[in-house]
Parts: structure tokens; C-alpha cells; sequence
């Protein structure tokens, strides 16, 4: 008979039966949702840290693209501006209007002349994307 109590949960012990059989408490619930929370908020900030890097790589991709367009346009129209000059303007790729600089430089042969080209977004001029330097040659 002492067997049949403990079966039906009478005997020593039955009551931690019980409690584990009810579920949980509201405390563990609590701190399982804020763990989950505090999960779910470091996954979404990771995601979107994500998202502004393979943003900002395209952007860094289409700004070398526009410095290699500025410095091959330079080339085929045989350009040879006057050394410590500058030029600027705006070009679009990709959907980004893009702001460029070259700065024309004297270098020691003086049938080559040093360009660097600075590329950065047209309303962040600040935030240099990319940067190429390129030698021109002056077409005899």
C-alpha cells in the first residue's frame, strides 16, 4: 500500500512532482523572454550592420569604377593639364551621383604629369570612397 501512495504521488517527495509537473514560474518565463530579447536584438543589429557593409562596399566598388572612368577619359583625350591644377565635377553610376577631384601634379620627367583622383558621395563629400593616382604622358 505504501507503493500505491507513492505512485499517486502521496509520499516523501510528491510535492517536487507537482510543482515540476505545473510548469513554470513566472520568474524563469520572465528572465526566458529577456534573454530571447536581448538575442533577437543583437541578431537584428548584427543583420543591419550587415546590410550598411554591403552597402557601403558597393559604394566603394561604383566610386573606384568613376576614378578609372575619369582617369581613362583623361587618356584617350590626350589630356596634359597644367601641372598644380585642379578640376572637379559630379558623374552618376549605379544610381549614386558621385563628386570627383583631380589634382594635377609636376613629376620630375616632365612629359608625365601626376593625377590623383579623389571619388566620395555628392552629399558627403567628406567621405572619400575612392582614390586612384594615375600618370598621364604628353602626346608629342
Amino acid at each position: 500500500m505504501l507503493q500505491e501512495k507513492h505512485q499517486y504521488g502521496l509520499g516523501p517527495g510528491a510535492g517536487r512532482l507537482r510543482a515540476w509537473a505545473a510548469g513554470f514560474t513566472l520568474i524563469e518565463l520572465l528572465v526566458a523572454v529577456a534573454i530571447l530579447g536581448i538575442a533577437l536584438l543583437a541578431a537584428f543589429k548584427a543583420l543591419g550592420q550587415a546590410g550598411l557593409a554591403i552597402e557601403e562596399g558597393r559604394s566603394r566598388r561604383l566610386a573606384g569604377w568613376v576614378a578609372e572612368n575619369r582617369a581613362s577619359e583623361l587618356r584617350a583625350r590626350g589630356a596634359f593639364p597644367v601641372a598644380e591644377s585642379r578640376d572637379e565635377g559630379e558623374e552618376e553610376q549605379g544610381g549614386i551621383r558621385f563628386a570627383w577631384r583631380e589634382v594635377f601634379k609636376s613629376t620630375p620627367n616632365r612629359d608625365f604629369l601626376r593625377v590623383e583622383i579623389s571619388v566620395s558621395d555628392a552629399r558627403l563629400r567628406q567621405h572619400e570612397l575612392a582614390r586612384l593616382v594615375s600618370f598621364l604622358r604628353r602626346v608629342p
